[in-house]
């Protein structure tokens, strides 16, 4: 945190610091984005901290002018701890909600101690500080814009009760949270359900992504069109539909139709994920590009993402009926299987966009006959085993220590090889660092001068200096031969990976 640095970021409203630091004035108690409009304080009244949480924690209120909670959540520290990075993709999706630091840091392997000191380190704060302004944020976008009540605010954005939250805005604002809402009254966009500005780091190639969610869009449960992405999803039980646009001011609105207002945060993580919309494209490209191989593809490709997954479970089903069929044959059949056993959704919304069904739970696999769909009985009877493994450990589908154990845990699986364990490593668990260095799609995009492809292990060796960001370098050079995007390629075979179509997965 070099503070002139800083404070010429602040000076020139440079846009590029936005979700990377943050400046707390000492007089006003309030702290900042480089892009606020304010007038810019004196420097010997100015601190800054590197992330929201930091400088809340440090006695700071949000500014009601730049609005914090509207930056950019980048992932700048990933690379720099992929521990923090771990933890907080947990912390996003509700895992401080009902359990401590200890039973987090549990959960990535590492003791609570070190765990405090890495969040305390890379951060500048402590798990629980994350987690707790993560919830004043997102309640704060919540009441400025949505018209949902105050008590369902409260409810949504995770706060554990009404009470708690009016004394948690009473005491960082100095106001209740009703006044927040009346002040900017008419900024309220009118809306049938909930609608949610996600902001991302610009530049951001929609084309590319909608392009891939399209190639595997199962009829009944998505409905995918240039301009807008719709699905059925499923959140602890409940049932709703997702509508994502893209806006024109460096961020995705997210329409959230669900019965339960708990389950908003849950949603809102997925959404992120799936658009990986943490990337910070700028760190990733000037790191890729020392590469001259690579520096070309990110030159005309600056704001590939890499697309991430709805539901563990749900990929590792694609994954799996993709292997050795085509395109079209694995949608064809994972749409069976969703007509077969998934849960029919009874919302308007899904009518009037033609989505029926909901993709069918583990539990609702367990002891079907599921090669009865039109695939090879062992297909089938590894599709079953997932089930049966899922259904008893939920938790195979979570960040673990680090990419090698998360690897080895999901080869465990019925079906899954080397090649899959990437794959939903670099989907499921947004592993930066996945890299499936046996594939061929990859290999011929490396090839040399007179067509020599290198080996899997030659290839990954030549990844090494890739690392953090392998899974970036794998998304640019798929996307640099349209034939060998994760579609028309296939893998190379081990004992337990059929050669897969990745397009199905």
């Amino acid at each position: 945190m070099d503070f002139e640095a800083c404070r010429r970021a602040f000076q020139t409203r440079d846009a590029r610091f936005d979700g990377r630091i943050f400046g707390a004035v000492k007089t006003t108690g309030i702290y900042c984005r480089p892009i606020c409009p304010a007038r810019t304080p004196k420097p010997q009244n100015m601190t800054f901290y590197p992330t929201a949480a930091a400088a809340q924690e440090a006695g700071y209120r949000p500014c009601l002018r730049c609005r914090p909670e509207a930056s950019p959540d980048l992932g700048a520290w990933r690379g720099t701890s992929n521990t923090v990075s771990r933890a907080l993709a947990l912390i996003e999706a509700g895992a401080m909600d009902s359990g401590d630091v200890d039973a987090l840091a549990s959960r990535l392997g590492v003791g609570e101690r070190q765990l405090r000191r890495l969040f305390r380190q890379h951060l500048g704060a402590s798990p629980v500080s994350v987690a707790q302004t993560r919830r004043v944020l997102l309640a704060k976008q919540l009441i400025q814009e949505t018209r949902l009540p105050m008590s369902e605010v409260a409810l949504a954005s995770g706060f554990g009760s009404v009470r708690r939250f009016n004394e948690t805005f009473q005491q960082l604002f100095g106001r209740p949270p009703g006044e927040l809402r009346r002040s900017r009254q008419a900024e309220i966009p009118a809306a049938d359900g909930i609608t949610v500005r996600l902001p991302y780091k610009p530049p951001y190639d929609w084309e590319a992504i909608i392009r891939f969610l399209t190639d595997r869009a199962i009829p009944g449960v998505e409905r995918v069109e240039p301009g807008r992405y719709a699905r059925t999803l499923a959140v602890d039980g409940a049932t709703g539909v997702v509508i994502v646009t893209p806006r024109k001011d460096g961020a995705l609105s997210a329409e959230i139709r669900f019965p339960k207002m708990n389950a908003l945060p849950a949603v809102i993580a997925r959404v992120r994920r799936v658009f990986d919309l943490s990337a910070d494209p700028t760190l990733i490209g000037a790191h890729l590009s020392q590469d001259p191989a690579l520096a070309p593809l990110i030159a005309a490709r600056p704001g590939l993402r890499a697309p991430g997954a709805w539901d563990g479970f749900e990929l590792a089903v694609r994954a799996i009926l993709g292997q050795q069929i085509t395109v079209t044959a694995a949608r064809n059949l994972a749409a069976k299987l969703v007509e077969r056993y998934g849960e029919p959704i009874e919302n308007r919304a899904a009518a009037d966009l033609g989505l029926t069904r909901v993709f069918p739970t583990p539990e609702r696999l367990v002891g079907e006959d599921i090669a009865a769909l039109g695939m090879p009985r062992a297909r089938g009877a590894a599709l079953e085993g997932l089930a049966r493994t899922v259904a008893a450990d939920r938790s195979i589908f979570t960040p673990r220590g680090d990419l090698r154990s998360a690897i080895d845990a999901l080869k465990a699986l019925p079906g899954v090889g080397e090649w899959t364990a990437q794959y939903i490593a670099l989907r499921e668990l947004r592993e930066p660092d996945a890299f499936p260095q046996a594939d061929i799609g990859l290999m011929r995009a490396m090839a040399d001068e007179n067509g020599v492809r290198p080996t899997a292990d030659e290839l990954l060796a030549r990844s090494a200096a890739w690392t953090p960001w392998r899974a970036y370098a794998a998304q640019h050079l798929w996307a640099h031969d349209p034939g060998l995007t994760p579609a028309g390629a296939k893998s190379t075979p081990s004992k337990k990976d059929k050669p897969d179509d990745r397009q199905a997965a």
